[in-house]
Parts: structure tokens; sequence; C-alpha cells
């Protein structure tokens, strides 16, 4: 994604931006009523007085404060109860919720549209026919409250919960495998062999995760120098200082500092175009469910069925277009493997379900997936001791022995 198009999706996700868009086409939308007055008939006007439409819009005024400040203390209540119960991590994607976004914009613009109309028609500024327009846009904007409420209602009853936050992080993993550009290897092949001439790249003093790769700059970058550069980093990646985070074959300081510039790097990580990122959030709310403050293992077993999807995504990718001067490296498979079950099988070890379910899952994805048979099978076998080590029943052990190998049974 270009640099542009990212900071431009960074910033229209963020809460107070919809919020603010809603509330100034309110207020345009009440001051734009005497421009268009003069097409209305002046007998429509004279039967609809300056009191019935404040009346309504007082009331929109007063209830509409209400709606807001309560949809706020819900949304918070709702982001809170994520932090304690799934995971900090997936917070970020409540937060840019579009339902409750658009929720809390139409009440706060309603209320806005109510006070400047209510302002504007104490001044005389709207005369009979403006009035008409008045009304009309006030009928409307009801009806538009009205669709919002029901529909607020219903997601509200969901939003924090931990069903509800699996589902999420698991559409952003599926969303960010369309961004992954090849599929994903074994460690020994994700990452291409980088020329012997080539000059290392670095970020600076910036210090972060990856966020975002202007793959379309890079290509433009090499296309100027007749050259091709090899990157060494993907969305995810840790950097500091110290890391070379591309090769530059046949380019100048200047190419090698378009390069640099082309890498967005953040204090935290992000979900876009960073599906292992997904994989680690889900299995961060298993580990969470699987606590003894918690102990809910059902839960690690649902998340369990979303990284499976996900994993059956990832493997079936066949990657976005690329530019051929611009070498992007591969997700690491064993990578994959282990961030997503790791965690699951350190801390679901006692638990015999989670661990049979855990052995399962990996047999499954090694059956519709063959080149990530050895990752998973090395993962259950880790899996297997682990819970050999906890579980203090010898037919438990036996069960979670056979479940890799008697599958799908």
């Amino acid at each position: 994604m270009s640099r542009w198009a990212w900071l431009w999706r960074l910033v229209s996700r963020r809460l107070w931006f919809r919020a603010a868009a809603f509330s100034f086409a309110a207020a345009l939308l009440a001051l734009v009523a005497p421009l268009i007055a003069p097409l209305i008939p002046y007998e429509l006007g004279a039967k609809i007085g300056a009191d019935a439409v404040d009346n309504i819009l007082g009331i929109i005024a007063s209830s509409m404060l209400a709606v807001t400040t309560f949809s706020l203390t819900a949304m918070v209540s709702a982001y809170g109860a994520a932090t304690a119960n799934v995971t900090p991590r997936a917070v970020i994607l409540l937060l840019e919720d579009t339902t409750s976004q658009n929720a809390l914009s139409t009440f706060l613009g309603a209320f806005l549209f109510a006070i400047v109309g209510i302002i504007a028609l104490s001044t005389g500024f709207y005369g009979e026919q403006g009035r008409v327009l008045l009304f009309g846009g006030t009928i409307a904007l009801i009806v538009v409250i009205a669709v919002t409420l029901l529909r607020w209602i219903q997601h509200i009853a969901l939003l924090g919960r931990v069903h509800d936050t699996i589902t999420r992080v698991e559409r952003a993993a599926m969303a960010a495998v369309q961004s992954v550009q090849h599929r994903p290897r074994i460690a020994a092949l994700a990452t291409p062999p980088v020329p012997a001439d080539a000059q290392p790249v670095r970020c600076g003093d910036r210090i972060g995760h990856v966020t975002n790769i202007d793959l379309s700059e890079l290509g433009e970058a090499m296309a100027a120098c007749g050259g091709h550069v090899h990157l060494a980093v993907l969305p995810g990646s840790f950097v500091d200082p110290g890391r070379v985070v591309a090769w530059v074959v046949d380019g100048d300081e200047a190419t090698c500092a378009r390069v640099a510039e082309s890498i967005t790097v953040q204090r935290d990580r992000s979900f876009d175009h960073d599906p292992r990122f997904g994989l680690i959030v889900l299995s961060e709310i298993a580990s969470r469910a699987l606590s003894p403050a918690v102990n809910d293992p059902g839960t690690a077993i649902a998340v369990l069925g979303a990284q499976l999807r996900v994993l059956q995504k990832l493997a079936g990718a066949k990657g976005a277009p690329f530019d051929e001067r611009v070498v992007v490296p591969a997700l690491a498979i064993e990578k994959l493997v282990v961030d997503a079950f790791r965690p699951i099988a350190r801390d679901g070890a006692a638990h015999v379900e989670v661990a049979m379910k855990l052995q399962k899952t990996l047999a499954a994805l090694g059956g519709f997936a063959p080149d990530w048979s050895a990752a998973a099978r090395h993962a259950a076998d880790d899996a297997r001791h682990r819970a050999r080590a906890a579980l203090s029943i010898e037919n438990e052990r036996l069960a979670v022995a056979r479940a890799f190998e008697d599958w799908p049974e």
C-alpha cells in the first residue's frame, strides 16, 4: 500500500474522524436550507410554523446528548472488558469498529444539527420557505436516528465479548492474508539469497514494528536507478538502528534513502498486512482463557478453530502481484505454526480436552497442507511432551498421544 493511502487509512479509521465528518455535514445541512428556500412554494412554508420545528429540534437536542453520553460509556466499558478478559492487542479492532463509529457519529451529528437549527430559527435565519426544508431534514434525521438506534442496540450487546473479539481478530487475520506477496514457505526457502555486492539499508534511529511497505514506491525507485532491492523485513518485523531492512543492488545513496523512507515503522504492531500478528493475538486470547483465574477451555478450543481457518487460507494463498525488481521474503511456515500453537500447548497442557483438540488441529493442518506437515508434526510432538508432563492420569496421556494419529476419527 502506498504511503499516502496508508496514512489516509489510519486517519479515516480514527473515532474522532468519522464523528467530526458527521458533525460537519449535519451543521452544513442545517445552514444550507436558506440557499434552497426560494425553490419552495410560499404557501407550503406558511403552513409550517417556527414553533413546530423548534419543538422537535429541542427534543432531538436534549435526547441525543444523553444518548451520545450513554454510547460513549458503553463503548468505554466494552473496551475495558476486552482488555481485562481477552487481550489488550484486540482493543484496536473495537476502536475501529464502523458500526460503533457510525452510531456515535450519528448521535453527535443529530445533536449539532438540532443546536444549529434552534439557533438559526431564533435569529430568523430561515424565513418561511427555509423552515420547510429544515422540517423535512428533521423528519429524515429522525428516521436515520431510529434505524441507527435499532442497529446499535443489537450491536452493543455483543461488543467486547470474547466470541465477538475472536471473530474480529480472525477477520483481521483473514484480510491480512490478501496482502501477502508469496505463499508461506519453509524457513530455508522463505528468504532469497542476497547478492554479494548489495548495499545494506537501515531505518536510521527508528525503533519499532514495520507496519507498511510502499512496494509501488520501491518499484519506482528501482526503475529510476535500474537496480533491484531485496527486502529483509516484512510487516510485523521489529527493527532497530542496527538491523538491515533491505539490500539494494546497483543503487546510490539517494536510492537507499528512498528505500528506507518507503518502510513505515511505528511503535505498535498492526493487523494490516500482518497475518502472523493475528495468529499471535488469537493465541493470547486462548492463553488468557486457560489461566487459573479464568479457566475457560472452551474459549481455547474456539481459538484453535479460528487459527486453523486462518492457516488454511494462508496455505492456499497465491500471493499478490509484485514487481520483479522488488524481492520480498515469504512468511516462514515454522514461525507461523510456533506463534499460533506453542502458547496454547504450554498453557493448555493440563487440560486434556485442549491438548486433544490441539493434536487434531495440527493433524488437520498437515492433512490439507502437505507443505505444513513437518512443522505441524513437530508442534504436535512438542505439545504431546508438554501434556504428558502436566497430566497425572495415564488414560488421558494415552488419549492425547493417540489424537494426532487417530485424526479424523
